[in-house]
């Protein structure tokens, strides 16, 4: 069981430091809270993050050249296709590498959920049938599950079957229970 949603389904919110927006994609609710988001930011300038404590993150910049990720510890370059995961307790800043980016943020509970991003490039057939999948079409002729899935759209649910043709492109997005 899977549905489609379109960028135009997504709901517009700003961020928790009031730096920017947010386009949210998916969440678990538990309680008064989530238990996961799934959502796209776009960051304009450099600044800090919000935090999530208690919470990990799995940033993939999807458009643009990267972001580095600063903090006490050091530097997180998140580069164009490559999921970074970090400690939503962690202090940020980012700076810009070469413009504004539009980012996939994954933040999740991992005491509560097993989770992973992969970019997936086509020619490529997914059976994805253990856990809650997400799919965001970032290029290319993309089918999930028989329908086909437009460019920016995101795919999820139970059970789906995702088929890439060669010049397609996406995020697979794994979430599961622990047990």
């Amino acid at each position: 069981m899977f549905h489609i949603l379109n960028p135009d389904e997504f709901q517009t919110n700003p961020w928790k430091n009031g730096g920017g927006v947010t386009h949210e994609i998916a969440r678990h609710a538990v309680g008064e809270g989530w238990q996961w988001r799934i959502s796209i930011a776009e960051v304009g300038g450099d600044g800090p993050f919000s935090l999530f404590p208690g919470m990990t993150r799995i940033l993939t910049v999807i458009d643009g050249a990267g972001i580095d990720l600063l903090s006490a510890g050091g530097v997180l370059e998140a580069r164009l296709h490559q999921p970074v995961p970090f400690s939503g307790d962690l202090d940020v800043t980012a700076r810009l590498v070469g413009g504004p980016v539009r980012n996939l943020n994954l933040i999740y509970d991992a005491n509560a959920v097993e989770a992973t991003v992969e970019v997936v490039f086509g020619p490529a057939t997914l059976i994805c049938a253990a856990g809650t999948v997400g799919f965001l079409c970032l290029s290319g002729a993309v089918i999930v599950s028989g329908d086909g899935l437009p460019t920016g759209a995101f795919a999820f649910g139970t059970g789906i079957d995702i088929a890439l043709a060669a010049d397609a492109a996406g995020l697979l997005i794994f979430l599961r229970d622990r047990a």
